[in-house]
């Protein structure tokens, strides 16, 4: 399965953006998905994860009531709703997946075994 991230620019602090993560050559339905981002100079980190079913949904807590992760399996399509962007929410965003067997998520990086290119996202001041 292929990962295809999308949605990214640059805006301005305050703006919002939805990015897209679209899978090709096979499915999401039998997966966790999580969105990560990287910083120039930093780590990857969880944003948000959901669970197979969507039962179950994580964000990191700096950005609780900012971002909204969905998916929708019948469109092979796992988004992230990103609002009152701010400057350090400047970063490549990257979206992956792991094969899931119940409806738990996975906000470790060495969880996932699939990923997509990434997309940035700017925010300027």
């Amino acid at each position: 399965v292929q990962l295809q991230a999308s949605g990214g620019g640059l805006v301005q602090a305050g703006d919002s953006l939805k990015l897209s993560c679209a899978a090709s050559g096979g499915t999401f339905s039998g997966c966790a998905v999580g969105w990560f981002h990287q910083a120039p100079g930093k780590g990857r980190e969880c944003v948000a994860a959901i669970s197979r079913f969507g039962g179950s949904i994580y964000y990191a807590d700096s950005l609780k009531g900012r971002f909204t992760i969905s998916r929708d399996n019948a469109k092979n399509t796992v988004y992230l709703q990103m609002n009152s962007l701010k400057p350090e929410d400047t970063a490549v965003y990257y979206c992956a997946t792991r094969r899931a067997y119940d409806d738990t998520y996975y906000y470790s990086d060495r969880d996932y075994t699939n990923w997509g290119q990434g997309t940035q996202v700017t925010v300027s001041s």
